[in-house]
């Protein structure tokens, strides 16, 4: 009798841990590091330090095009997604072009809040809703 409830529980754990990966969404590698340059120069530039912004303004253009070459994921709206990315880039070259001609703390700031919007508006509205 305990070998049934053993087997039980191993089935039963083997079929939820199916269940759960087939119901993930996949993981885009690219989101996430563009994610960590956005954390690490937009969240200083909010409270008046743009010290990681200028320094890292040529890597955030790396990673967003990087990111915008990478296929779209399941979960995701292409069309939408592309579109977004496409802005974002552009947001992001803007930036990196205005750090290298010595724009003002204000215009950075409007600027990397605009990336932010645009970035957040990628892991929101262009996900998918579950059906």
């Amino acid at each position: 009798m305990k070998r049934i409830f053993q087997l039980l529980f191993i089935v039963l754990i083997a079929f939820v841990q199916m269940a759960t990966a087939q119901t993930k969404s996949p993981v885009w590698n690219e989101l996430k590091n563009f994610h960590t340059y956005m954390a690490a120069t937009f969240h200083p530039a909010e409270e008046g330090n743009f010290a990681p912004l200028r320094a890292k303004a040529d890597s955030l253009l790396t990673v967003v095009k990087i990111w915008q070459s990478s296929p779209v994921p399941a979960n995701y709206k292409p069309a939408e997604t592309k579109a977004a990315l496409s802005k974002l880039t552009f947001q992001c070259t803007a930036i990196s072009k205005a750090v290298r001609n010595a724009a003002g703390n204000d215009s950075l700031k409007k600027m990397i809040t605009d990336a932010h919007d645009i970035f957040h508006t990628i892991v929101g509205e262009c996900r998918k809703t579950d059906e």
